[in-house]
């Protein structure tokens, strides 16, 4: 059962891009708003973020008195992290849990720094960490020449837990803290038009490459915000953005779709299934997507001219979104 909230907050720690001069809508802060009401004085480099390739955010919900916050995914690598998180004074110590969304290098490249940040801040507490047995497999992209290039792998369970993580690895949906927070299970491939990653391979326990196209480690994560809907965390949509929708829509039927928050993928070999993307987006009844990450230039475009400025609201590092009930 994923018991409503009153109130979700969304911190964007890692992006690809960084925009804090576009006009947003009420409901977001851009980043330099954010410093500047937080105490930035003098604006300057050696105040604001880094962009980088990849994917984080913390995220807290507040149901009457409880407060609940997390960490989705933490980017691809230590450095990035630890100077954003640094530089938007984040306290990380409130952090009570992880999900990592999916078994690439750009969103758990920073996971064992955070867990070291998150348990110096919180008396040296084991954090539960919910993953997919898949997710620690290696993987690589198949280069034109038939050559494989490995991506770095994602840390794995005995040195998660070696840095105070309590893994959690099912491929089982999951409600958890106070029922506030929704981790799904394995994403349903429905669509006929989304079909995976191409040139993506994966090992097998016997050590040889195998095609891996669908990623079937990923999943969603999701916050029922009362009087608003499905907030669906989606950090790079490999399943594709409708499979992944239309899977929150079918797992909570009485809930509308309200926003969608993360990377889409619609770059590179899966340009060619925006119209099909965006076509099938517009069924779905969306207030807001705050696409990013992964997302790409030419569907960011599409998806502005097909719903306009005001529901396409792009993620950007240090960027916050604010869901509650009797505003946008």
């Amino acid at each position: 059962m994923l018991e409503a909230v009153d109130r979700l907050e969304v911190h964007v720690l890692v992006d690809n891009s960084t925009d804090s001069l576009s006009t947003i809508p009420p409901f977001a802060e851009s980043e330099f708003s954010y410093l500047q009401r937080k105490g930035m004085r003098i604006l300057s480099g050696k105040c604001i973020c880094c962009a980088n390739h990849g994917f984080s955010c913390l995220i807290t919900a507040h149901r009457g008195p409880l407060t609940h916050s997390m960490l989705f995914d933490t980017g691809p690598e230590a450095a990035a992290f630890e100077h954003n998180v640094d530089r938007l004074g984040i306290d990380l110590g409130v952090v009570e849990a992880i999900v990592l969304s999916h078994g690439h290098w750009d969103h758990a490249g920073g996971m064992l720094r955070a867990l070291e940040l998150i348990r110096a801040r919180n008396g040296g507490g084991s954090v539960p960490y919910y993953a997919h047995p898949d997710m620690f497999r290696p993987r690589a992209r198949k280069l034109p020449d038939g050559t494989m290039w490995p991506m770095e792998e994602v840390p794995g369970i005995d040195a998660l837990a070696e840095h105070g993580a309590r893994v959690i690895s099912t491929r089982d949906p999951q409600t958890f803290l106070d029922d506030m927070f929704y981790v799904s299970g394995e994403i349903p491939r429905v669509t006929a038009f989304e079909t995976g990653l191409p040139f993506h391979f994966a090992k097998t326990p016997a050590g040889d490459w195998e095609e891996d196209p669908w990623i079937i480690d990923e999943r969603w994560l999701a916050v029922n915000v009362i009087g608003k809907g499905l907030v669906v965390f989606t950090a790079c949509s490999h399943a594709g953005v409708v499979n992944v929708l239309r899977d929150a829509q079918q797992r909570f039927s009485s809930v509308p779709l309200h926003a969608v928050i993360g990377g889409l993928h619609l770059s590179g070999p899966t340009e060619r299934i925006i119209p099909q993307t965006v076509e099938a987006m517009r069924e779905l009844g969306l207030t807001t997507i705050a696409a990013g990450h992964c997302t790409g230039w030419r569907a960011m475009t599409a998806l502005a001219n097909a719903f306009g400025e005001w529901v396409l609201a792009p993620t950007a590092v240090g960027k916050r979104f604010i869901f509650e009930r009797g505003t946008q």
